[in-house]
């Protein structure tokens, strides 16, 4: 089975299934002598653990991660690090029911038309249970670009039909993680948190859109002409589970604007830096980063499984009805904040190693 790796030179190979003994990660290309703080591991992995809240799946994970190899007295060695999580709380019965039905808008149908066999425990590997190794690999990448001052940040900008109307620049990013949602306006995040306990009391589900913010990024990030910056970044996005669109800069937005309108005119700091005095590029141009801020947003659906019935096929075309079982989360945004930070630092990593050893950077250098 082929894409269950991503990256060029910093690279995250994933591995297990929702309802197996264990998922897990091995990333390589990551520079020797980068120090490795546990305690930041498990606080990311704390973000996207199920059950951390009353408006989440309540699946209990510790999510506690095992370093098995590539670092050494707190140091990376250069060698392949292998992060394991153990999946402590598995109910693979809940799925009996779905041996030979396929979901609505789940990947049942897909999976068993490529491969003729699936695992139905919770969808196996295409289980957003997944992004659990992401996030743990991710966490490394990050540790990398902390190291070199560049910082991820991501929230909540919109659960259904409520979206937060200002731009990033004029919220406190700091107040991200001061609610369930995580949603940086307090006001509209008491809101989305009571639309997501509603339609969670209704049985349905509903989606939302996360904004990412990428800063300190340094000029000079992406590979033109296939590998462009921004191309990484919304694959890197889109390969998240339920996440159904992807824009940077003015987006969509910026099709209705005249040229003259969207022109980022160049300027200089009063430090002497070249800057843009505006930002609709997002930060990259031409697929490759210009020293602005990089931001994002990524659409995600609402959650297939709805404790709602439902009527279906099984493999044999016959009719049947389905009401979804197990415990699933009524909104994924909350949750997957962390994953689409861990997604873009993977991003970052692997532009910063290909621009370091396109020689910007003595490629001696450890980190």
């Amino acid at each position: 089975m082929a894409g269950n790796t991503f990256g060029t030179l910093f690279r995250l190979t994933t591995f297990g299934e929702s309802h197996g003994p264990a998922i897990g990660c091995i990333i390589d290309g990551c520079p020797a002598g980068l120090e490795i703080d546990p305690a930041f591991l498990q606080q990311e992995m704390d973000r996207r653990r199920p059950g951390q809240s009353a408006i989440v799946t309540q699946r209990k994970e510790s999510d506690t991660v095992q370093v098995l190899s590539g670092v050494f007295e707190g140091k990376t060695t250069g060698t392949p690090i292998a992060l394991l999580l153990f999946n402590e709380d598995q109910r693979p019965g809940d799925y009996d029911h779905l041996a030979q039905a396929y979901r609505p808008s789940h990947a049942d149908f897909t999976w068993q038309a490529k491969y003729g066999h699936r695992d139905y425990r919770g969808g196996g590997r295409s289980s957003a249970r997944e992004t659990a190794a992401r996030v743990a690999g991710g966490a490394i990448a990050k540790m990398l670009l902390r190291h070199h001052g560049i910082t991820i940040k991501a929230y909540v900008s919109q659960v259904g039909h409520l979206a937060l109307k200002l731009p990033y620049t004029e919220l406190n990013l700091a107040q991200t993680e001061s609610n369930d949602v995580r949603c940086p306006d307090p006001v509209m995040a008491e809101k989305m948190i009571r639309l997501i306990r509603k339609v969670r009391k209704a049985g349905d589900t509903v989606g939302g859109v996360i904004t990412g913010v990428l800063q300190n990024c340094p000029a000079g990030l992406g590979e033109p002409v296939f590998d462009k910056l921004h191309a990484d970044l919304g694959k890197a996005m889109l390969s998240i589970n339920a996440a159904k669109g992807f824009e940077y800069g003015s987006g969509f937005e910026g099709a209705k604007m005249p040229g003259s309108q969207h022109n980022d005119l160049f300027g200089v700091s009063p430090e002497g830096k070249i800057i843009t005095r505006t930002n609709r590029s997002g930060g990259i141009q031409g697929g490759i980063s210009n020293g602005m801020d990089i931001y994002f947003r990524v659409a995600f659906k609402p959650v297939a499984t709805i404790l709602r019935n439902q009527a279906s096929v099984n493999i044999a075309g016959e009719a049947v009805t389905l009401k979804g079982k197990g415990r699933h989360d009524p909104c994924v945004v909350p949750r997957a904040v962390p994953i689409v930070e861990a997604m873009a630092a993977l991003v970052l990593a692997d532009h910063w190693s290909r621009w370091k050893t396109n020689g910007h950077i003595s490629p001696t250098l450890c980190i």
